[in-house]
């Protein structure tokens, strides 16, 4: 069966254009063409990457944060009970009030109490500062390494500057040792983030980011596989571009250089929207779409690459909305909004605003804050102190 499903799977009709065969991509002694089994690389590259990175935050970025004045929050720490452990652990981390009413029951506990427990447990899985340092210190390390080799290995490739380029002589291209290198670079990479996902901070659009990690090293594995190596170079020299701005920013962020932090930003949005929203879309998509057709007549791998750049097209119209609704803000109101893709740490004024909200409802507040003038708002009567001093008043006149 496994057989049969191997020999189904490489088909040439799906991965190669009509008339060409897996015999016709066969390397020589001259000639190199991108196989298959070079993928596999890519795994053990991954595992080191994740070993490089332990490396560096430790012994570079959580030292540099402390020199720069990276201060991590100190957290209220949940008390020891097994019974609430039990329940976050195993059922929900942020429980609605039926289940704190009846938590607070079986802990005999009042209900605050619950609700402040959860409430410091929640912020105690959420990473700390220097945590989110060290992690952007990494990624703009990488981003910055990664473009800067894109930019060496294209700068004389002549699909850089006429993208036609990418389709003369296809699939019958001979892969560059340049080329193959810089692909296990990148897909590495992806595949060490999907390694340590479990343990990277995750922010709101976490759903997005595995779509998008997934449908990068399929679009960079099947793009090697079907030797569409030249127009995934170029997918690669334009997604580093912004990321190049995008960690730096958090990194002054996270120092609270908030000038440097909010110029970094606008110059990261101009770049992505610039390069995600014009630059993609002509270079990539419409040259994919249309200019392919020049040389070869559909087939199911021309779908399956423009599906999957189609994929990453909408998750830059995502982070888009997100990026301009943000530079929009900054423009109204001259200060940047916090990160909307960010967790953010709850504290123990949520308790007190919810407790500030019961009692309005309640009317006590009203209340309590007249009373303890010495009032009585019913029919307009004067304060009790006041009529208490007239009537002394007037017995020592008499």
């Amino acid at each position: 069966m496994a057989r049969s499903l191997y020999e189904w799977l490489w088909q040439h009709e799906f991965w190669l254009p009509p008339g060409i065969t897996w015999e016709d991509m066969q390397e020589s002694e001259d000639t190199d063409y991108p196989q298959p089994r070079d993928l596999l690389l890519s795994i053990p590259f991954a595992l080191i990457l994740v070993v490089i990175r332990c490396a560096f935050e430790r012994a570079i970025a959580l030292p540099l944060s402390t020199k720069l004045g990276v201060r991590d929050k100190q957290r209220p720490k949940a008390q020891p009970n097994p019974v609430l452990e039990t329940f976050y652990s195993t059922r929900c981390k942020n429980p609605k009030e039926g289940d704190l009413l009846s938590l607070a029951k079986q802990c005999d506990l009042p209900l605050r109490k619950v609700e402040k427990w959860f409430r410091h447990r929640r912020n105690m899985d959420r990473p700390s500062l220097s945590k989110k340092f060290s992690e952007a210190c990494w990624r703009f390390t990488f981003y910055i390494i990664s473009f800067f080799t894109g930019l060496a290995v294209l700068y004389d490739k002549p699909w850089l500057w006429d993208h036609r380029e990418c389709w003369t002589g296809y699939p019958q291209q001979p892969l560059q040792p340049s080329l193959f290198w810089y692909y296990m670079l990148e897909l590495s990479f992806y595949w060490s983030l999907v390694f340590t996902l479990p343990f990277d901070v995750k922010r709101k659009d976490f759903k997005e980011q595995i779509v998008h990690h997934a449908a990068t090293i399929f679009l960079i594995s099947f793009s090697y596989c079907a030797n569409y190596i030249r127009i995934g170079t170029l997918v690669m020299v334009i997604h580093d571009a912004s990321d190049c701005f995008l960690e730096p920013t958090k990194i002054f962020n996270y120092m609270k250089w908030k000038k440097t932090c909010d110029s970094l930003f606008m110059i990261f949005s101009a770049v992505f929207l610039i390069s995600r929203l014009v630059i993609y879309p002509y270079t990539v998509l419409y040259n994919t779409y249309y200019y392919s057709m020049e040389i070869f007549q559909p087939f199911f791998g021309y779908y399956f690459v423009n599906v999957l750049l189609i994929i990453l097209q909408l998750l830059h119209v995502f982070w888009s909305c997100l990026i301009i609704h943000m530079v929009y803000k900054y423009i109204l109101q001259g200060t940047m909004e916090k990160d909307m893709r960010s967790d953010t740490e709850e504290s123990d004024k949520d308790e007190e605003r919810d407790k500030i909200r019961e009692k309005e409802k309640n009317g006590i507040t009203c209340f309590s804050n007249v009373t303890s003038n010495g009032y009585i708002q019913r029919n307009g009567s004067e304060p009790l102190d006041n009529r208490a001093h007239r009537a002394n008043g007037h017995a020592k006149e008499r």
